[in-house]
């Protein structure tokens, strides 16, 4: 995704899992898009992280953009070994 701004404020919609409890979040925002495809990457579970969207003023991402982006060259944090 050329010219992707990182530094931007965005947030993360999780997405839906059969089993979520009452008290799970549904929508987390964060300071800059980095933090926010971080956490969709290396925190979200599997059903949730597949089902997720980043949003980040009119632009909508979903699970496999947001790796795209993750595993860009240009991501700017450090990323978690798998």
């Amino acid at each position: 995704m050329p010219n992707f701004n990182y530094k931007r404020a965005a947030g993360i919609y999780s997405g839906k899992t059969t089993f979520r409890s009452a008290s799970a979040p549904r929508y987390r925002r964060f300071e800059t898009a980095a933090e926010a495809v971080q956490f969709a990457v290396e925190e979200l579970s599997g059903a949730t992280q597949r089902g997720c969207v980043l949003e980040m003023d009119e632009l909508r991402l979903n699970h496999t953009q947001i790796v795209e982006l993750y595993e860009s060259a240009a991501f700017p944090l450090a990323r978690r070994e798998r």
